[in-house]
């Protein structure tokens, strides 16, 4: 019997629901007794989050990595973050015991625009690291305008589309439904 082969699934678009997604995997993942990960690329530490919460409860590794989707904040403490949540997901592409990484946020990193990114999340390292992880580890990658050269090394593209949405109705982000 031919070895294991980890997918990469990556949920991209402009609709809600690309963490909600990454989450039904986890969940799967974790029923059938997988070791799973889970790392957010813009989420803050100081801030609690919905999934945080019930991953820490079903016992999953969760990390906020980012300092938020705000720009009160320099770049360079957006580019510090950056670099750092890059450094902690290279060791995490090389964890033998991991059997699904979940990489949230990881599209918007790498398409932000408004100040340099490439030197401290490289495009290129990603798209290596994600070819050279354990042969066996699924990873999951979320967020918008996933780039072109991760979509052509994923298994499976999921887009997200918006069709309506209450936000434009004037309601802001629900407790327990985005947060």
């Amino acid at each position: 019997m031919a070895a294991k082969k980890g997918l990469l699934l990556v949920y991209t678009g402009d609709g809600k629901g690309k963490t909600t997604a990454s989450l039904g995997v986890t969940l799967r993942a974790i029923g059938r007794g997988l070791n799973v990960r889970f790392m957010q690329f813009i989420k803050s530490p100081e801030r609690t989050y919905g999934e945080q919460i019930a991953l820490r409860k079903l016992g999953v590794e969760t990390e906020q990595l980012g300092i938020g989707f705000t720009w009160t904040k320099t770049p360079e403490e957006h580019r510090v973050a950056l670099k750092n949540a890059w450094l902690k997901t290279k060791q995490a592409l090389k964890d033998e015991s991991l059997d699904l990484l979940v990489l949230d946020e990881l599209n918007n990193a790498l398409a932000i625009t408004k100040f340099p990114v490439d030197d401290v999340l490289p495009l290129s390292e990603v798209l290596e690291a994600l070819r050279n992880r354990p042969a066996h580890m699924h990873v999951v990658i979320t967020g918008r305008s996933a780039h072109p050269s991760i979509e052509a090394l994923a298994d499976l593209v999921s887009t997200i589309a918006p069709t309506k949405h209450y936000y434009e109705e004037g309601i802001p982000a629900v407790k327990g439904l985005e947060f």
